[in-house]
Formats: structure tokens, sequence, C-alpha cells
């Protein structure tokens, strides 16, 4: 089967994405299997429902790869949703057998969002150098790695979402273009307190804040995301 491993910053299209995917009627979607492995790597780290989310969901790596990474579905298509900051101590070498999609975001964008939740965030935090080096770790194989920026996929979602389907050997289906404002069978547990704006949305759409200025203590990173960001955006699919 076709294995979509989608490899995301947070804050960003990811879930509007696993939403998209999960209309078409050839394909099981899979919310942040290692959310609870990241959790107990990164026990200084306080999201909400923390708690719930590590006694719902396998914490061993080797389990969720054994039981939802490479299990068997009745679709002919898997997309997994992930997140690179989940990638902590975590042996990479299994993306090589999935087909590989990097959403990146414009940093700025980025940590203006995520600094709403975590006020200092680090690049541990923002996942930028985790994306560039799983995404070189992949050309220095010289495998393919499907690059998508979100800013690009707003501009025309149509016109992207084609190509993106044409990158990834799938066929295009137009039921990608919306869903019903409602929740997913498939969210995790902590969708109550991550994915109000999507379970409002019925599409792909720009919300207002992410407008928002970058503020002033977060230059600095910034300016050590941009470089990873940009060596990442020449090789985006283009609306």
């Amino acid at each position: 089967m076709k294995r979509v491993h989608l490899i995301s910053n947070p804050r960003n299209l990811s879930t509007a994405l696993m939403y998209s995917f999960a209309q078409r009627l050839d394909t099981r979607v899979v919310d942040e299997p290692f959310y609870g492995h990241y959790l107990t790597q990164r026990p200084e780290v306080d999201h909400p429902g923390k708690e719930q989310i590590l006694s719902s969901m396998d914490t061993n790596a080797q389990e969720v790869l054994d039981k939802v990474i490479f299990s068997d579905y009745d679709r002919s298509v898997l997309f997994i949703k992930n997140m690179a900051h989940h990638f902590v101590e975590l042996d990479h070498q299994f993306i090589i057998q999935l087909t590989n999609l990097f959403l990146i975001r414009n940093p700025k964008q980025l940590i203006s969002s995520i600094a709403q939740q975590i006020p200092t965030p680090t690049m541990d935090d923002i996942g930028c150098y985790q994306q560039y080096k799983l995404y070189q770790f992949l050309r220095d194989l010289r495998l393919p790695a499907v690059v998508l920026d979100s800013g690009e996929l707003l501009k025309d979602p149509p016109g992207v979402l084609r190509k993106l389907c044409e990158k990834l050997d799938v066929p295009f289906e137009e039921q990608m273009l919306s869903w019903e404002a409602k929740p997913l069978p498939e969210d995790g547990i902590w969708a109550k307190y991550w994915y109000r704006n999507i379970h409002q949305s019925t599409g792909f759409s720009r919300q207002p804040t992410s407008s928002r200025p970058l503020p002033t203590h977060l230059e600095e990173l910034y300016e050590a995301a941009l470089p990873f960001y940009n060596k990442l955006y020449e090789n985006t699919i283009q609306a």
C-alpha cells in the first residue's frame, strides 16, 4: 500500500491536510502516532491533556511502528500525520520505507503562532532543523521527498493539491478540497485543545492571526530557523 508520511511543523496546516486526505475514498489517516513517545522523551514539556495522552496511546516507538505505521489497513493509501519535533530519540531509518512529504511554513508566522502556547519556544519546539535533517537524510540516499509550503497551498488549494497528488503518485479527488465542520473520528485525544479552528472550517483558508507580528524576544530564533526553511522552500511545490 501507499504510505504517505507527513513531516510537519506545529501550528501549520497539517491537520487541515489530514482532513483533506480523510475525504478520499481510498485513504485512512493517522493523527500524530509519536505524540506519546515525544512526551515521554521530553518530560519537561507541559502540553494540555498530557496525562490523558500518555494513558491513551502507545509510547513505545517500536510498538507504534509495528501496530500503526506498518500495520495492515483496509484501504490502499495510509496518510500518517507526524510532527518533526516528535522525532526525539527516534531511529528515523523507518522513513526510507515511506512516501515522505515535508510540510513547511515561514518561520516568522510559525514562531508567532506557537508563542501563543509556548512563550519562549526553542528550535526543538518548532521542528525546522529536524525537518531539514530528515530531508537531507533522504536526499543523501538519493530518495525522493516532496516539499509543500503551506503558504503556497493557500494561494491555490485546487491547483496545488493536484500537483501534490501527482508528486505522491495518487489520483487527485475533488472531495479533498472540502469537509464538514466537525471533528474526525481519527482525531487525536488532544483535538479538544488544539483543533478548534479546523473543527469550524470546511476547507483550506488563511487564518486572520497568520499576520500577527513576531515577538521581539524571538527574533534570534527566527534568524536561526530561516536558513533551514529557505533550503526546503527551494524545493516546494509552487502555486
